[in-house]
């Protein structure tokens, strides 16, 4: 099963490290990581994303409990939540297709940030499983490039992951 960990650890050196540690030391991959600051600069959330069955999931949500960085964590994925994802795309569309590029872009609901030298750089903000859509759907216009920022996620309503 796929699990979205919202981790919440003090910003302080060797901190991601020893967290993707315990996955490593497990033999278990990170799909997807992303760290940033929060509100408070002492303070960093990291939102990792791993498939794999629920028991070792639970167990290395333990562990992770354990490590002295560590202030809170939580599985979003056990109740409702949001997550998105930042695609940057480019492609190199041929002259003929730029109108049906246009309904395109309006389908899945992309920005256009650029063009230049027959480059369309776009930008798409969405669920991960959206966004893999998004890609096939303009494959057709010649996919230069692919960026994905990672899952950033929060827990619906009022449940809020602080100190």
């Amino acid at each position: 099963m796929r699990h979205i960990i919202s981790i919440l650890l003090e910003n302080e050196a060797g901190a991601l490290s020893r967290v993707s540690g315990l996955f490593s030391a497990r033999a278990y991959n990170i799909d997807s990581l992303t760290v940033a600051p929060t509100d408070d600069p002492t303070m960093s959330r990291i939102t990792l994303v791993t498939t794999g069955e629920d028991a070792v999931v639970q167990q290395i949500m333990k562990q992770l409990n354990k490590l002295v960085d560590v202030v809170k964590l939580i599985d979003l994925t056990e109740d409702e939540h949001f997550e998105r994802e930042i695609l940057l795309i480019k492609l190199q569309p041929e002259q003929d297709q730029l109108e049906e590029l246009k309904i395109k872009m309006r389908e899945v609901a992309a920005h256009q940030l650029e063009t230049r030298d027959g480059i369309y750089t776009l930008e798409i903000t969405n669920a991960g499983q959206k966004l893999n859509e998004a890609i096939e759907k303009l494959e057709p216009y010649h996919v230069v490039e692919v960026v994905r920022s990672g899952v950033v996620g929060v827990a619906s309503g009022t449940s809020i992951l602080q100190l």
